[in-house]
Order: C-alpha cells, then sequence, then structure tokens
C-alpha cells in the first residue's frame, strides 16, 4: 500500500508535471534542461518524506526547489568555465609535455567527451584500473562504468577516425566441398 508522500508525489506528477518544467524552463533558460532540473527537484523534495499535505503545497516546494537547483547549476558552469579560464592562462609547457606524451589529438579528443564518459575512458584505459575500482572511485554502477567506457572508446574512435580495439576476426572465404578436396590435393 503506497504511503500518503507517494500518492502525492504521483498527483503532483500527474497534474502538475507540464506547468514545472515550463517553470524550469523558464528558470533555467533552456528547455532542453527543464526534464532534468524537475526530475531533480522531485527527488530532493519528496526524498526526506514530504511534510506537506496538499498538492499546491507540493508544487510550490519543488518550485523553489527547480530555483535553487538551476541556481547551484549556473553557478558550477561559471565556476567550471572560470577554471577552463585559468587554466587556460597558465604557462603550456606542464601541459604540453603531458600533451605530447599523451598526444595532442587524443588530448583533444578526451575533451569533447562527457565528464563521465571522459573519467571512465582515462581511469579504465590510461590509469588501468578495473570496472569494479572505476566504479568505486566515480561512485557508480559496474554498468554505469562499462557503458561510459563503452560509449567514450566508440565517440574516441570516431573522432580520431580509428577503429575501437576489439577481437578482430580474419575472414574467411566460403569454399564448396569440391574446391576443399581439390585445395587438399
Amino acid at each position: 500500500m503506497p504511503r500518503p508522500w507517494e500518492l502525492l508525489l504521483d498527483q503532483v506528477v500527474r497534474e502538475r508535471y507540464p506547468r514545472l518544467v515550463a517553470h524550469a524552463a523558464l528558470v533555467a533558460g533552456s528547455t532542453s534542461e527543464a526534464p532534468d532540473l524537475v526530475q531533480e527537484a522531485l527527488v530532493a523534495t519528496f526524498k526526506g518524506r514530504a511534510r506537506f499535505t496538499t498538492v499546491e503545497q507540493a508544487e510550490a516546494y519543488v518550485r523553489r526547489a527547480i530555483a535553487s537547483r538551476a541556481i547551484d547549476d549556473a553557478r558550477r558552469r561559471r565556476r567550471e568555465r572560470l577554471v577552463a579560464q585559468r587554466a587556460a592562462a597558465q604557462p603550456a609547457a606542464s601541459a604540453e609535455d603531458q600533451a605530447q606524451a599523451i598526444g595532442r589529438d587524443v588530448v583533444r579528443a578526451l575533451s569533447v567527451l562527457s565528464p563521465r564518459e571522459r573519467a571512465c575512458v582515462v581511469l579504465r584505459q590510461m590509469e588501468d584500473l578495473s570496472v569494479a575500482e572505476t566504479a568505486s572511485v566515480l561512485n557508480l554502477s559496474e554498468g554505469s562504468v562499462k557503458r561510459y567506457t563503452s560509449d567514450g572508446l566508440a565517440r574516441l574512435a570516431q573522432i580520431l577516425g580509428t577503429h575501437p580495439h576489439v577481437d578482430e576476426t580474419v575472414p574467411v572465404r566460403a569454399t564448396t566441398t569440391r574446391q576443399a578436396t581439390e585445395g587438399a590435393r
């Protein structure tokens, strides 16, 4: 039997979800980020066994959570931009040495990957950690590590114009029985 807060969550999602997504799109300035923002706000709102009793109260709380998360995301992106700008302003000697050791093209290709794909690829392929070790370091499931690594390697292969390392098989030309026996003579 569902608990009262679960029923309230279900009702909020059924009745108010489109309005919450529209609100999130306005607050975040992005329609593509809005559904994720609403999802995060719903989880944050209801994870502590919500203490409100009406859909209106719950919606108001979710709207505040959306605004808080949008602000947090904007701050995080701003910090990341500042860090990237500072890193770009640093003398390039150490970064240049590293880029030469690994290869500039690989470093550039890694920068195109999503943060989780990049982390999984680097930890698995460059640091030689196991799937379990990588999952522990990144606080992900082993399945997620495998997926991010696979996706990242596929994107790297596409960007670098290479083929991902797979067990290669040698194509064998089909022969008829007659050709096989004549070749054996």
